[in-house]
């Protein structure tokens, strides 16, 4: 089993590169399949959940070739075979596929996704817009079976707001026939970077960025070139990897914009930044100072997917912060591995209580999911002595070469066989 090995309290410096964002390359992955072509999409990371995606897709006659960066597909050969459960339940982005077998084939088969560690994440608002749409959708014996002689567009306000299946009702809209408004859409930059990779293919879509969607049905899209945007997530978790231990960076190859929230509230802990069209440097304060409360909310709020990664930060901070998750009420598992190494957090249902302390001390640990693993990462940096933790292959699902690019900043992490 893998694991790394970290030597805390180094100071880190330089540059480093973001790469492209995992949870736009997936439905856009899956989106190639709306149209029979070669596309070629850069910006790609080499993670896990990307060769989980490429898996799927090839199970389905789709050519999928990734090479550094850059990832060529071709749906020329595409059949739309079943969602095997084997690949489909390493990774809740398989749903993805639902939208484009249903819009081109008529009728879709997928086992019900899995690969999630942070509690219940139902997809009856993805079953419940495809309906809407004008699709039958039946549950049998573990598989999503769905059928529809055409898709129509319709009107569809989403009671909850949901990334996922705000993703996979545009991909379906694009082939409906007729006009479709979708309401309360998520307005996440991946559901952003997935119209855009859209439009580009020929769909008509308008109110891109907004929490209102329209889409005109057109008869068919075509193949295209694409660069994925940079991973916002990736780029927090570094950010805060320079504010955690003290240290000046700069973070490449990221879009600012997409990081307010964040940067909001790591300027209240005493950082300061210099910001450039895109990259983000990171001036960290001598004494960091609790930001007293952290709300995680849908975009453009203060994302879940950082939540653990900043309660690692507060853990050495002055004073005590209360962080609230209300994406995920029971994203907390990651707080009995950070008091292993000193930390002091109390639990009360979706709320976290952390009181900073003096400093954090090296000790075995064990990732749960993928974020909590970049938490426990930043809380080894900031730790004496040695930290060791284990099942970091979660941590490969999000972040390409994470020990590597820490290192080449100063850090002293190995990755141990």
């Amino acid at each position: 089993m893998e694991k790394f090995v970290i030597r805390g309290q180094k100071k880190l410096s330089g540059a480093v590169e973001i790469g492209g964002a995992k949870n736009a390359v997936l439905p856009i992955m899956a989106a190639t399949m709306l149209a029979r072509g070669k596309f070629v999409l850069e910006n790609v990371p080499q993670l896990q959940d990307v060769k989980f995606m490429a898996s799927l897709l090839q199970t389905m006659g789709v050519s999928v070739q990734h090479q550094g960066s850059t990832m060529h597909i071709d749906t020329t050969g595409v059949c739309f075979r079943e969602a095997p459960y084997d690949i489909v339940r390493k990774m809740r982005a398989s749903i993805y596929v639902l939208a484009p077998q249903l819009a081109l084939l008529g009728k879709a088969s997928v086992s019900f996704p899995g690969g999630c560690a942070i509690g219940a994440r139902p997809v009856d608002l993805h079953l419940k817009a495809m309906e809407s749409l004008g699709a039958q959708v039946n549950i049998n014996h573990g598989n999503i079976l769905a059928f529809a002689d055409s898709l129509t567009g319709c009107s569809f306000y989403f009671e909850k707001i949901s990334v996922g299946a705000t993703a996979n009702m545009l991909m379906a809209s694009c082939l409906a026939k007729g006009r479709t408004v979708i309401e309360n859409a998520a307005k996440e930059p991946e559901i952003d970077d997935l119209a855009h990779f859209l439009v580009k293919m020929g769909a008509s879509i308008t109110g891109i960025g907004g929490s209102t969607l329209t889409i005109e049905g057109v008869e068919s899209l075509h193949s295209c070139d694409y660069k994925v945007i940079p991973d916002r997530i990736e780029a927090g978790t570094f950010l805060l990897a320079g504010a955690i231990t003290g240290s000046h960076i700069t973070v490449k190859n990221c879009c600012p914009g997409h990081l307010k929230a964040l940067l909001q509230k790591m300027e209240e802990t005493g950082c300061r930044f210099e910001v450039n069209e895109n990259d983000i440097k990171v001036i960290s304060p001598e004494k960091i100072i609790s930001s007293k409360k952290i709300i995680t909310t849908e975009y453009p709020g203060f994302p879940t997917d950082l939540q653990a990664q900043f309660m690692a930060y507060m853990c050495v901070a002055e004073g005590s912060c209360i962080i609230e998750d209300t994406v995920f009420p029971d994203r907390f598992m990651h707080v009995a591995e950070l008091s292993r190494l000193g930390a002091n957090i109390q639990i009360d249902k979706n709320i976290a209580i952390v009181e900073g302390v003096d400093s954090l001390s090296g000790a075995k640990v064990m990732a749960t999911d993928l974020r909590a693993s970049a938490a426990l990462v930043l809380a080894g940096l900031a730790s004496e002595n040695i930290t060791e933790i284990m099942r970091i292959y979660h941590i490969k699902r999000g972040y390409e070469n994470i020990e590597k690019k820490l290192k080449k900043l100063g850090a002293d992490i190995e990755l141990i066989n």
